[in-house]
C-alpha cells in the first residue's frame, strides 16, 4: 500500500509517500510545497491543490492520510490551516483515494510511543524507521512522514472496520 501523507500549511505543506515491504517502512519521497506569505492566500492555495494533484498524478497512492485539526491560539492561524487542509483534501478527494485523519498526538505515539514527542523526537524516529537521511527534508516534509507511518501502522485496524476515519 502506498500511501500519502499530508502535513498541511499555508506557507508549507509536507507531503510524503511511504510504503511497507517485508515489514519495514520505505520513504518513496517527500518534500514540501512551499508558498510565499506575501501572495494573496487564493494564489497559496491553488499553488497548494495544483502540487497535491501533480504527486498524485505521479505516484498514485492508494491512500491519503492529513493531520486533523488542532486547536489554535491565533483564530487567524486557524482558519489559514483549515484552507490548506481543505484543498489538500479536495486533492485526494478528486483523485478518489480513501482520506484517514489523524491527530498530532496519535502521530507522535504511532512513531515514537510517546504521544508528547517533540519535533527532533519524531525526525530521529522517522529516519530509523524508513532507513533515509533526513537531513534535507523541512519538519513538514518529516511530519507528512510520520502521518503516513502512523496510517500504515492503524491500517490492519482500518481493513477489519471496513470503514474510513
Amino acid at each position: 500500500m502506498l500511501v500519502l501523507g499530508i502535513d498541511p500549511g499555508s506557507t508549507a505543506t509536507g507531503y510524503g509517500l511511504v510504503t511497507r515491504q517485508r515489514g519495514r517502512y520505505r520513504m518513496i519521497t517527500a518534500g514540501a510545497i512551499k508558498t510565499k506569505s506575501k501572495d494573496p492566500i487564493p494564489q497559496r492555495l491553488q499553488e497548494i491543490y495544483s502540487g497535491l494533484c501533480a504527486i498524485i498524478q505521479v505516484h498514485r497512492p492508494e491512500v491519503v492520510a492529513i493531520e486533523a485539526i488542532f486547536r489554535h491560539k491565533s483564530s487567524e492561524s486557524a482558519l489559514r490551516l483549515g484552507q490548506a487542509r481543505g484543498v489538500a483534501l479536495l486533492a485526494g478527494a478528486g483523485a478518489d483515494c480513501p482520506i484517514f485523519e489523524y491527530n498530532a498526538m496519535t502521530v507522535k505515539k504511532s512513531v515514537t510511543g510517546s504521544g508528547r514527542a517533540d519535533k527532533e523526537q519524531v525526525r530521529r524516529m522517522v529516519g530509523m524507521l524508513t532507513g533515509a537521511d533526513l537531513s534535507a527534508l523541512n519538519n513538514d516534509a518529516c511530519d507528512a512522514v510520520a502521518i503516513a507511518i502512523t496510517h500504515l501502522a492503524h491500517a490492519a485496524h482500518h481493513a477489519a472496520q471496513g470503514s474510513r476515519r
